[in-house]
Order: structure tokens, then C-alpha cells, then sequence
């Protein structure tokens, strides 16, 4: 079954999922209220500095503050409109000042006590290329895995980059021709060009750039050849896909499907089931098996189990089906509750060197599906995989879920209590 792109346009939320081969792979979903504002650019001004943490923080216009550290701070810094390079500085009060200007961009949404994260390294997306307007490299897309596309993409972009700009290709470059691409970089310089010129002009803190609405990244970063269908339930969000698809690729419109009469595309797909799944604690695998996960503040850990699963041949044999199954699991509801930061595995313990390589180089290849950048860092003394991905905003769980006023989060309550606990039971 070909990929496909569900969007449910509710009341309160928006909620997208991404159907690959039947199945649900990826959800996204915003509060109307609370719309995200990483790719935003502010100039901003810088409020304090705090050598001790290599940070400042800088009055972007909302209510908290947001966060720069040293290492997010490279080239690009705007003071009474000038911009200029600090390039030989190292120690964050040599680079930044209380009330400096500074053009800064959002990198993490603000989350729970915590402003939005920030960097002064701009990035432009465009719907082929990124433009990195302070770093003179070219980069590539790790899914674009044909080594003679590579290359013919890299010789394209050579020929048309103009310096001192840097370039990434994303994956919807692929099979593109030169003249899309240079059209492409071309809208993005003008993009940045006006970006310089508003932070000479207007005085901080100000929003000097609004990144697209949320259902207009989707199709912009999501609806590309690959996507067969894109389901639509307003009609509103209906034109205003339609109106992008005739700027970016008119033939795209005749995948744009509208439901006047249908509100509810998730439980009509048969999707609401995989949203309840992302939410629970423990997910069955097919064998039998389960894997449970359990979320922290600092980092997210998912623990396997054989379950009902007892195998056929050898203990070797139900170990490393169950941890196989797992692995694919795992990987799909990383990426499906967009869980980030940091994540430890405790596969089911293998004695066989060969079961534990054929296990991880599993997890890497359902990870590579993932365009978040997901990495499998080592195997811990422990016998515990480590992960890392990349946290950019809130996870499913963060913006459906809230803390239970009886237990406070923690599942559980004092055993004598005459309390009950309902959201939990």
C-alpha cells in the first residue's frame, strides 16, 4: 500500500498521521492555540549572561526567555543592525553582552518551566534545498542512499551555489533537475535578503521571520512524490494546500483529497487505535512478547520482555525472535510518539555476539526510516543500548497527556490513602 498523508482538522487540534504499507508511522499533532514556533526568527536582545553555564538568555518577545548556549552561537550576530562575525571568541560574555541585539532562530519549542532553545546558525528550508546562509559547506540527506544520485546532486548543487552560502540537499531533491534546484536556492537567498534587511529595521525584541503554518510544513517536508494521497477533512486547510501545490507542483493537486461531510479522518482511517497504542505504557508484539516504556525527565527508557512468547526451537532461538520483533517496534514507536533525547534499551539478554550485531544492525535499519536524526551511540557495561534523537518539540504524549492531580505522575498512591486515583486505574 503506497504512503499516505491522513490530516484531521479538529475544533482544538490538528492531527496528522503518516500511513506506510497500511500502518500508521508517523503522527504529528498541534494544539491550535499552541502553535509551535521552531524555525521562527527574532531579533532578540540579550537579557543576562551566565559564564558559569557558557549561556544568555534572550528576550525574544515571549514570556520566558529563550536559551542560547555558546556552542549554537557561531557566525551570524546582529548589534545596532550590523552584521558581523566573532569568530576567535570562545567564552560567552566576550561574545554577547546584556542588551545586545542578536538575530536569533528556534530550534526547540518552549516545554514545561523551560523557554524556546536557540541559535544564531540560520537555516532556510525551501522544499529541495536548505540554505545554511553562515556556513559555506554542502551537505546531503542520509536517505538519498544511491551513490550516483549523490553525486549527480552534489555536482548540481556545485554548480549553482553562490558563495558564501551553504547548502543541504533534503530528500525531496531527489531525481530533480538543475532548474528546479537553482529556483529553489534562488527563492531562498531573496528569503534571506529580506530577513537582513528587516533585522537592520526593526527594533528588538521582534519576530522578523514566521515559519509556515504547521499544516503547510507537513506539505512541505512531507507530501512529496513517495505520497500517493493527502486526505483532508476542512476546507479551508483544503485550498490553502491547494493554493502551495499550484506554486510548488500543480500535478500534486490531484492527490489532495477533501471530505466535506466526514469530521472525524482518524476513526474513518482507523488510526485513533494506533494513537491509544502510542499512549499506553506496554505494547504487545505479535509473538507475545512486550516491550514496556517508561518515560523520565531526563531520558526515556523501554524495557523487553518474552511474555507469552515461549518459541519452538531454543531459548537462543525465543530470545532473539522476541528482541528482533522489538527492535522493529521500538523503532516505530520512537518514532510515532516522536520520543527524544536520550533512550535506553534493555533488550532480553543474548550470550551470542552474532544474535547481539544481527539485533543492532536491525534497530539501524528501521531507524533510517526515521527523518529525525536518530543515532545508536554504544552497548553499556549493562548490556543497555544507547540512543539519541533529536528533540525539537514536545512528544505525542507531552501534548495529549497531563499529570494526574491524585498521584502527581508517579502511577501510584500511598496504600492507606483513602484517595483514588482515576486517570490512572
Amino acid at each position: 500500500m503506497p504512503k499516505e498523508i491522513v490530516a484531521d482538522i479538529g475544533k482544538e487540534l490538528i492531527k496528522v498521521g503518516v500511513v506506510e504499507d497500511g500502518e500508521l508511522v508517523e503522527l504529528y499533532i498541534e494544539k491550535r492555540l499552541n502553535e509551535s514556533i521552531v524555525g521562527n526568527i527574532y531579533k532578540g536582545r540579550v537579557a543576562n549572561v551566565l559564564k558559569g553555564m557558557q549561556a544568555a538568555f534572550i528576550n525574544i518577545g515571549l514570556d520566558k526567555n529563550a536559551f542560547l548556549y555558546v556552542g549554537d552561537i557561531k557566525r551570524d550576530m546582529v548589534d545596532d543592525g550590523e552584521i558581523f562575525e566573532k569568530v576567535d571568541a570562545f567564552s560567552i560574555n566576550e561574545m554577547l553582552k546584556p542588551g545586545q541585539d542578536v538575530v536569533v532562530q528556534v530550534i526547540k519549542d518552549p516545554m514545561g518551566t523551560k523557554g524556546a532553545r536557540v541559535t544564531t546558525n540560520i537555516t532556510l528550508a525551501g522544499r529541495f534545498l536548505v540554505l545554511m546562509p553562515l556556513v559555506d559547506n554542502i551537505g546531503i540527506s542520509r536517505r538519498i542512499e544511491d551513490e550516483k544520485e549523490r553525486e549527480r546532486l552534489k555536482t548540481i548543487v556545485n554548480d549553482i551555489k553562490v558563495p558564501p552560502y551553504g547548502i543541504i540537499i533534503r530528500t525531496a531533491a531527489e531525481a530533480c533537475t538543475k532548474e528546479e534546484l537553482e529556483e529553489d536556492l534562488k527563492y531562498l537567498i531573496r528569503l534571506w535578503e529580506d530577513i537582513k534587511k528587516s533585522a537592520k529595521d526593526l527594533k528588538s525584541p521582534a519576530l522578523i521571520y514566521k515559519d509556515m503554518d504547521f499544516l503547510l510544513r507537513i506539505a512541505r517536508d512531507i507530501f512529496t512524490n513517495e505520497v500517493a494521497k493527502f486526505h483532508v477533512n476542512e476546507k479551508e486547510a483544503y485550498e490553502k494546500i491547494i493554493d502551495y501545490c499550484k506554486n510548488i507542483a500543480p500535478e500534486f493537486k490531484e492527490k489532495v483529497v477533501f471530505y466535506e461531510n466526514r469530521l472525524d479522518l482518524f476513526k474513518y482511517f482507523n488510526i485513533e487505535k494506533e494513537i491509544e497504542k502510542a499512549l499506553s505504557k506496554k505494547v504487545w508484539l505479535k509473538s507475545g512478547g512486550y516491550i514496556v516504556i517508561d518515560k523520565t525527565e531526563a531520558l526515556t527508557v523501554i524495557d523487553v520482555n518474552t511474555g507469552k512468547y515461549i518459541g519452538s526451537v531454543d531459548l537462543e532461538d525465543t530470545v532473539l525472535t522476541t528482541n528482533l520483533e522489538a527492535a522493529k517496534e521500538i523503532a516505530k514507536q520512537i518514532r510515532l510518539r516522536d520520543i527524544g533525547g536520550i533512550i535506553l534499551i534493555d533488550f532480553i539478554d543474548m550470550a551470542s555476539e552474532e544474535h547481539k550485531r544481527k539485533v543492532l544492525e536491525y534497530l539501524d535499519a528501521q531507524f533510517k526510516k526515521d527523518r529525525t536524526k536518530t543515532q545508536i551511540l554504544d552497548i553499556t557495561a549493562l548490556g543497555l543500548v544507547e540512543v539519541t534523537r533529536k528533540k525539537i518539540r514536545q512528544s505525542i504524549y507531552e501534548i495529549l497527556g497531563k499529570v494526574c492531580p491524585y498521584c502527581e505522575g508517579s502511577g501510584k498512591i500511598i496504600s492507606y490513602s483513602n484517595q483514588n486515583c482515576p486517570p490512572c486505574i
